[in-house]
């Protein structure tokens, strides 16, 4: 079957994924609204194109912390991919460096690996390991971190990211508690045995028991601070000279606070819709957090992206690029490397149609102007009587 767009690699991996593997990846939390709207919120947002503009050249490279990539289309953190295929890994930081873009692969629960043309972010929960990943090749490298209860392994995590050669740090920030998953909760998720939490082998913290519901739950329970606060990101400027990116936020109040605490950067999240159900969809909450960012920082966005339109709308609202993440773990399970080097292209290719039906040039040129969205203030559907 030919594949032409990204959402049927999701039918083929339900196929050749074990019902406990695919649940974990595909599913969100409690009533899974947040998950649906995350995608269905893009729909609320219409194009206004401009014509008759020289569309014969179209630049979609951009700068993300200084470094130049190919397009602003990246790899969200995506945990444990071996368990999807046996590569993991390796084969989406080989796909992402070969796109030319940025790779954060942080699904195995604490890092993840970007791989952005041969730029490459590292999970914290991957079933690689920092050294392994870094070992794929040259680049820059992000690092996504969650911070345990024992700050001397946040600390030791982040020399040895450090040394592996990375370059940033994103700090997940909506994680205190897992959310409830009901799918890992009736499946008993935990990680098959033949793999590990690659990052903490040595430190008796690679292993995820088996438990009465949900293994991943336990797991964070017993590990993850739920005393984490804005104090903790000055924390960790004082142990690293790496610029910290702060991944979770939704509202204007804490993208103030991410400023004011120094971050780098912000990535407008949801987490996949898998921590707190009827929060809004990311692209619903991106412009109130732009608009608070002020553009001292870049803001991103991760969550619901499945096509170039969807890309070209984050752009419009004001995001600096965006991340996508189970299109990746799908098309991984279904066609390796392969799958995710066609993911990438695909989205490329429609967002660059969607600049050129659009009248945009280059990124710069991407506006407000160029969508309207539902959420706007209504429009006068008639003129006034004279």
């Amino acid at each position: 079957m030919e594949i032409t767009n990204v959402s049927e690699y999701e039918a083929i991996a339900k196929q050749k994924l074990p019902k406990m593997v695919f649940d974990y990846y595909a599913s969100g939390a409690e009533d899974q609204w947040t998950l649906a709207e995350n995608r269905n919120a893009f729909a609320k947002i219409l194009f206004r194109p401009r014509i008759l503009i020289d569309v014969s050249h179209i630049d979609m490279t951009t700068t993300v912390l200084g470094f130049k990539i190919s397009m602003p289309i990246m790899i969200a953190p995506t945990a444990m991919q071996k368990m999807a295929h046996p590569e993991g890994e390796y084969a989406t930081a080989r796909a992402a460096s070969a796109a030319g873009t940025i790779m954060d692969q942080m699904r195995s629960l604490i890092s993840v690996l970007h791989s952005l043309n041969w730029q490459k972010l590292c999970l914290l929960w991957a079933t690689s390991s920092v050294e392994e990943v870094a070992s794929t090749g040259p680049g820059v490298r992000f690092f996504q971190l969650y911070v345990y209860k024992d700050r001397h392994v946040v600390a030791q995590l982040v020399r040895r990211a450090e040394r592996a050669g990375f370059k940033a740090i994103a700090l997940t920030v909506d994680t205190p508690r897992l959310g409830r998953r009901e799918a890992d909760i009736k499946n008993r998720f935990t990680l098959p045995p033949f793999l590990t939490l690659k990052n903490f082998e040595g430190l008796d913290l690679g292993k995820m028991d088996e438990a009465a519901d949900s293994g991943l739950a336990s797991y964070v329970a017993g590990q993850i601070d739920r005393s984490l606060s804005w104090k903790d990101v000055q924390w960790l400027q004082t142990i690293t000279k790496l610029p910290i990116l702060v991944k979770g936020v939704l509202t204007a109040e804490d993208a103030r606070l991410a400023v004011q605490a120094g971050a780098a950067g912000i990535i407008v999240s949801n987490h996949g819709a898998r921590q707190l159900d009827y929060v809004p969809s990311t692209i619903m909450a991106l412009e109130e957090v732009v608009k608070a960012a002020q553009g001292r920082i870049p803001v991103f966005l991760d969550g619901g992206v499945r096509r170039g339109t969807d890309v070209f709308k984050a752009l419009a609202l004001g995001a600096s690029g965006i991340f996508i993440g189970r299109p990746v773990v799908f098309s991984l399970a279904a066609e390796g490397e392969g799958g995710v080097r066609k993911v990438l292209q695909m989205l490329r290719e429609e967002f660059e149609l969607t600049m050129a039906l659009s009248g945009c040039r280059s990124l710069k040129e991407i506006t407000r102007d160029h969508i309207v969205t539902e959420w706007d203030t209504p429009r006068p559907r008639h003129l006034p009587r004279l």
